[in-house]
């Protein structure tokens, strides 16, 4: 539940003991022409010759034009040209990153089998201290091999990079319609919700560099991968064209 207040939001979200009042801090409404990058950094290509398969053996080749914005909403487009997949990376590394507060995307998801859609956080030290030490936060993980269910999930050098912090939830109409996902992120901890129902919360006693490195700013991820590690090797290429569609981006803190 939510009620806007002179400016203010009062979110009230099942699991809280109390309401917290936030001020939205930044949001991206997608309402313009193209893609602002002051804010948004395209990340092309395969990942090589450094990250070859983007780190998971994904299949796809992002580019700049695999995207649109139609009736302020961001459009990603995940298609099949000949033997290449092709999808769209962007990131606000750089230009806007947020430390502490609620992050929260509206989001219609693409399916089918070998499908992997994220809106995911890095820590703004990767490129000085590498992955998983900057820590990862996925707010939102879905893979089309396994319908109805949403991942949400935590990575960072205890875990050696695995999902060991991660909840998978599931929901039976995820796939209908836009969905809110969200994250509350405190110095103390950070908990997922999604349309506002709480659905896992990391909250370690021991707060070390390794267990938690979330006491520093991360930026946004939004892509779509095919095919990898995670999202299936095994992909449907009847599928295609699929689209992930993006509403908005807020930030309240």
């Amino acid at each position: 539940m939510k009620k806007l207040l002179f400016g203010l939001v009062l979110i009230t979200t099942i699991g809280f003991a109390q309401e917290t009042k936030r001020k939205l801090v930044w949001e991206e409404d997608f309402n313009g022409k193209t893609l602002d990058e002051k804010v948004w950094n395209f990340e092309l290509g395969d990942g090589c010759p450094n990250n070859c398969g983007w780190g998971n053996n994904e299949k796809e080749v992002y580019t700049n034009q695999n995207h649109k914005l139609k009736n302020g909403k961001l459009i990603i487009t995940i298609d099949k040209e000949g033997d290449k997949y092709t999808s769209t990376r962007i990131t606000t590394a750089g230009k806007k990153e947020f430390q502490y507060g609620r992050m929260e995307a509206r989001a219609k998801l693409p399916v089918g089998k070998g499908i992997w859609p994220a809106f995911w956080m890095l820590g703004s030290n990767i490129s000085k201290v590498g992955w998983p030490k900057s820590g990862e936060i996925d707010i939102l993980e879905y893979v089309g091999r396994d319908p109805h269910q949403v991942y949400t999930t935590l990575h960072t050098q205890d875990s050696h990079g695995n999902s060991k912090n991660s909840k998978k939830t599931e929901i039976k109409a995820i796939e209908e319609g836009f969905h809110l996902y969200a994250i509350e992120w405190t110095k103390e901890k950070i908990e997922f919700f999604v349309d506002d129902v709480s659905v896992y919360t990391f909250k370690p006693e021991v707060k070390n560099e390794d267990i938690w490195p979330f006491n520093q700013p991360f930026f946004f991820i939004i892509n779509t991968a095919v095919g990898g590690n995670f999202g299936g090797h095994d992909v449907d290429d009847t599928i295609f064209p699929q689209e992930f569609i993006i509403d908005y981006v807020k930030v309240y803190q």
